[in-house]
């Protein structure tokens, strides 16, 4: 049987390349090819720049509100189709449907929402200077670049198109190449609803299509989500036409469960903050760090929950909650990692193998694994695995615990758990991490900017400064009298 083969999606429509050079894209859950889709190659390129900047003359002209109305257009068609939407993510990415039915679609359509609703709040400032004076304007940077990774495709897409076509820019996405489906019906939905051509263009394929667009001096302002070493690739590059930039990158987040807290809350996120999206969340909570007091009921408790409460299978079954890993090379590194983990002395409380469940044998599947005995310098603990692999570390000393949680160049995310309101504070005050929560984890609404500090990123999504960063402030200056002059 042929399987589709999807072209990029240039000014409104689907544009082929001229080289027919392609690239399949894998089912992780059945190991089979379910689509090709073509590269972006030069011709496909320059048609996008082409198009983004007639796109932007004709988005900037519009008012904020009239934006405002055309993106909440494209809400309602995203809520609608909230699950063919989320069967492609799952198909894509092999994460469990019972997640993308409820998560993927509806935050991306949230974040779309939100900023589509703050369009129109974008003010200046005036103030008089002397008899003169001056005001401000915010006005959109022009052509913007996202490129987004494989773990949340139609989320990132939302998240990076919402802000920068609320402010009034045109939008260059490149998806990942493991899942690039997503963006494609994003971008038919924004034609659908409204949105003027070329506001939105999607252009398909690996590294090198995402060093020209980080290179491409018609680019105002890339938005990267992925992996720090290609994140300072991305900055590199764009240095050089002085673009700006946000990042997203990765993580290796604490979570500190104090001895008053509740317990089973703690396990609850732990296990939230490992295993969703089987592991592939890069603010994930993989240091776990448990008071004694506390620590052998919490492990106790969470080894029973992992083992009783996780089924793996067909991720399209409502009924699984751990889905396939991204691809095999992607298994293969994760269960390095494990082995990693077991030769430098940490001990597997439970998992630590390749999973074969009966309704999806071909699947890219690594059971949900805890390693208990860990020490700060172990591999498994130090480095981001991006897998379902948890380490459980022990502390009694709040002073000594935060330190230890500090002790990494990354800085994304953590959370505290305690029933101490001054503790609580105390601790997330003093964490290097741009994402933080109390008794609760992982939760990332649309008010709430989101970020990284150290070599987590730069920058922020989200929220109502996030705007700010897809806008810059012209000032102008009104003489009101005549000019003095010594010439």
């Amino acid at each position: 049987m042929t399987t589709p083969v999807y072209e990029n999606f240039i000014n409104g429509h689907f544009l082929k390349n001229q080289t027919g050079d392609t690239f399949a894209v894998t089912n992780p859950a059945t190991d089979e090819v379910i689509y090709h889709v073509e590269i972006a190659d030069e011709f496909i390129q320059n048609a996008a720049i082409e198009s983004a900047k007639q796109g932007f003359a004709a988005w900037s002209a519009m008012t904020p509100i009239e934006r405002s109305r055309i993106l909440l257009k494209a809400v309602a068609i995203l809520r609608e189709r909230n699950d063919g939407l989320a069967k492609v993510e799952v198909l894509d990415t092999g994460k469990p449907w019972q997640e993308a039915e409820c998560v993927d679609v509806e935050t991306g359509a949230d974040v779309i929402e939100y900023f589509a609703g703050l369009a129109p709040a974008q003010v200046g400032q005036q103030q008089m200077v002397g008899n003169d004076f001056y005001y401000t304007r915010k006005e959109p940077l022009g052509i913007c670049a996202g490129i987004g990774a494989w773990n949340y495709p139609l989320q990132i897409a939302c998240w990076k198109s919402g802000p920068a076509l609320a402010a009034g820019n045109a939008v260059i996405f490149k998806p990942s190449e493991e899942t690039p489906l997503g963006a494609i019906k994003l971008a038919e939905i924004f034609i659908e609803a409204g949105v003027p051509a070329g506001v939105f263009n999607v252009v398909q394929g690996a590294a090198e299509v995402g060093q020209w667009l980080t290179a491409n001096p018609n680019i105002e302002k890339v938005s990267f989500t992925g992996e720090v070493g290609t994140g300072k690739k991305v900055m590199a590059s764009a240095a050089g036409s002085l673009k700006d930039v946000t990042m997203e990158l990765g993580g290796k987040s604490p979570l500190l469960v104090f001895d008053d807290a509740d317990v089973s809350q703690a396990v609850s996120a732990a296990m939230l903050g490992n295993f969703y999206t089987q592991g592939e969340i890069c603010t994930n909570c993989t240091r776990i760090y448990v008071h004694k007091n506390v620590y052998q009921q919490f492990i106790d408790e969470l080894k029973t929950r992992t083992e009783q409460n996780i089924i793996a299978g067909d991720p399209m079954d409502p009924e699984v909650n751990l889905g396939a890993l991204i691809s095999k090379k992607h298994q293969e590194l994760v269960l390095g990692y494990i082995d990693k983990g077991i030769q430098e002395g940490a001990t597997l409380l439970t998992g630590g193998k390749a999973l074969s469940p009966a309704s999806a044998p071909n699947g890219y599947f690594v059971e949900p694994t805890v390693f208990v005995d860990c020490k700060d310098d172990m591999t498994i603990v130090k480095e981001e695995i991006f897998g379902p692999v948890m380490s459980v570390l022990v502390f009694d000393d709040e002073d000594d615990v935060i330190q230890r949680a500090n002790d990494t160049h990354l800085g994304l995310a953590a959370g505290v758990f305690t029933k101490d309101i001054q503790r609580a504070h105390r601790v997330i005050h003093q964490l290097q991490a741009g994402i933080c929560w109390i008794n609760s984890y992982g939760n990332s609404p649309a008010e709430m900017p989101v970020g990284g500090y150290k070599q987590s990123g730069i920058g922020r999504e989200n929220g109502i400064e996030t705007l700010d960063h897809y806008t810059q402030t012209k000032s102008i200056y009104v003489g009101m009298s005549n000019i003095e002059s010594p010439f």
